[in-house]
C-alpha cells in the first residue's frame, strides 16, 4: 500500500511539533544556555520543517528528474531489482540502538560508536576505505560535542575519552 506523500509529509511535522512541544516543557539547568530543552526542540523543528516540504512538494522535481536520467543513462543490470536481503536494513537502526543500549556501559561510547558506525555504513554501501576512518573519527567526533558543547558525560567503559 502506498501512502500519500501529504498523509507521510503531516505525520513527521505532527511528530516534530510535538517533539518540539514537550521538549519546551523541560526545565531549564541552572548556570547553563543550553538545557535539556534544546536537543528535542532542535530535531522536532527539522521535523516539522522536513514534513512541510514533503507535504507541499517541494523538491519533487529534483526526483522526476533523477529518475528519468537514471532511467535514460542506465543499464538493464542497473535496472534489476533490489535483492531481497536489502529489504532486511531498515531493521538495522533500531538493531544498533538496541546494541548501543546494552553494550555501552560495559565497551563505552568510543568502541561501541565505532562498530555501529562501521556496520551501518558498510550495510548502507560505503566502501571500506571511508568506513573505516569514519568509524575512528565519528565517534570522537560526536564524544567531543556531548562532553565540551553540551557538558553530558557519556559512558566510558574499557576506553574512555582521553580528554
Amino acid at each position: 500500500m502506498l501512502l500519500s506523500d501529504r498523509i507521510t509529509g503531516s505525520a513527521l511535522a505532527a511528530l516534530g511539533a510535538t517533539a518540539f512541544f514537550y521538549g519546551s516543557k523541560l526545565p531549564p539547568v541552572p548556570g547553563q544556555q543550553v538545557g535539556p530543552s534544546a536537543f528535542p526542540m532542535v530535531v522536532g523543528a527539522g521535523l516539522v520543517i522536513c514534513g512541510s516540504l514533503i507535504v507541499f512538494g517541494i523538491g519533487r522535481h529534483f526526483e522526476e528528474v533523477a529518475e528519468a536520467d537514471v532511467a535514460s543513462h542506465a543499464t538493464p543490470e542497473e535496472l534489476a531489482p533490489v535483492p531481497a536481503w536489502r529489504n532486511w536494513l531498515a531493521l538495522l537502526p533500531p538493531a544498533l540502538l538496541a546494541f548501543y543500549a546494552l553494550a555501552s556501559e560495559t565497551l563505552g561510547f568510543l568502541p561501541t560508536t565505532a562498530i555501529m558506525v562501521l556496520l551501518c555504513s558498510l550495510a548502507f554501501g560505503a566502501k571500506p576505505r571511508l568506513a573505516v576512518p569514519l568509524a575512528i573519527i565519528a565517534p570522537f567526533a560526536i564524544n567531543l560535542i556531548f562532553l565540551k558543547l553540551l557538558r553530558v558525560p557519556l559512558p566510558g567503559g574499557m576506553l574512555p575519552f582521553p580528554w
